[in-house]
């Protein structure tokens, strides 16, 4: 089974803006050894940047919109594409670019938790993907509700099973 990892929405708005993330700079740290695993193993690497309408602080080519400079991107070698819902294939060509590099399965990290990372594993599942979550490479900021610590184990305790497989990041392999 062809494996790729994705990443959604490392972005300095984001990952650098008023509320910080839970842990980011281990998730950080994280992701960028998830990274040099699938160059390692010639694995296909995705990277979504969340896109706002023009003239939101997340509008293409704005500061907050780029991506944070600390991950480990290569902007000629890895497909960065832009999206502009919760889904990383909702009005994106990504599930056309999967199938044409034969990718099966994807290891789904970054941002934020309870929206485009649940979000892209519910939708990869209901579209023939395999999704592998390393419980350890995603993250959000808390909310009034709930810390951002127990919004991240709620979802990798609901995404489990029926819409992925549950790892830690050093247990994936490309």
């Amino acid at each position: 089974m062809a494996d790729a990892l994705l990443i959604i929405d490392m972005q300095t708005g984001l990952y650098d803006g008023p509320e910080k993330p839970f842990e980011r700079e281990r998730v950080l740290d994280t992701i960028n050894q998830l990274i040099q695993r699938a160059r390692a193993a010639h694995a296909p690497i995705f990277v979504a940047r969340h896109t706002g309408p023009a003239g939101s602080p997340i509008a293409a080519g704005s500061p907050f919109w780029q991506l944070w400079p600390a991950l480990d991107v290569d902007a000629a070698r890895d497909q960065l594409f832009d999206k502009t819902r919760p889904s990383c294939f909702l009005g994106t060509d990504l599930a056309q670019q999967l199938h044409a590099a034969q990718v099966k399965q994807l290891v789904i990290a970054g941002m934020k938790t309870q929206f485009c990372i649940d979000t892209t594993c519910r939708v990869a599942v209901e579209l023939g993907f395999g999704v592998v979550l390393p419980e350890d490479a995603h993250t959000c900021m808390d909310t009034p509700a709930l810390k951002a610590e127990a919004i991240i184990e709620h979802h990798n305790a609901t995404l489990a099973g029926a819409f992925g497989q549950r790892v830690k990041a050093a247990e994936v392999s490309f």
